[in-house]
């Protein structure tokens, strides 16, 4: 989600382009996020790791991850009794 946008629905590698889109607008990442190589790396620990990016002051990224559909496993934990 972004400021002032309508909240859209995006895959997982829509998800990445657009955080990696985001952070291209950084002159300098901020310092937890340096240390990844690439900015691919970087957009792939923040989706791993957090649910928002401070653009700038007051501005703020946001993103949550949803499942569409119940994991495979899932029927192995209901008992059926």
């Amino acid at each position: 989600m972004e400021p002032g946008k309508t909240e859209q629905f995006l895959s997982y590698e829509e998800t990445l382009l657009w955080l990696i889109k985001w952070l291209k607008t950084f002159e300098v990442l901020p310092k937890d996020l340096k240390n990844y190589g690439s900015l691919n790396e970087t957009a792939k620990r923040l989706i791993d790791t957090a649910c928002d990016l401070e653009i700038e002051s007051g501005f703020k990224l946001q993103w949550f991850a949803i499942r569409l559909e119940p994991p495979s496993y899932r029927s192995e934990l209901i008992d059926p009794q």
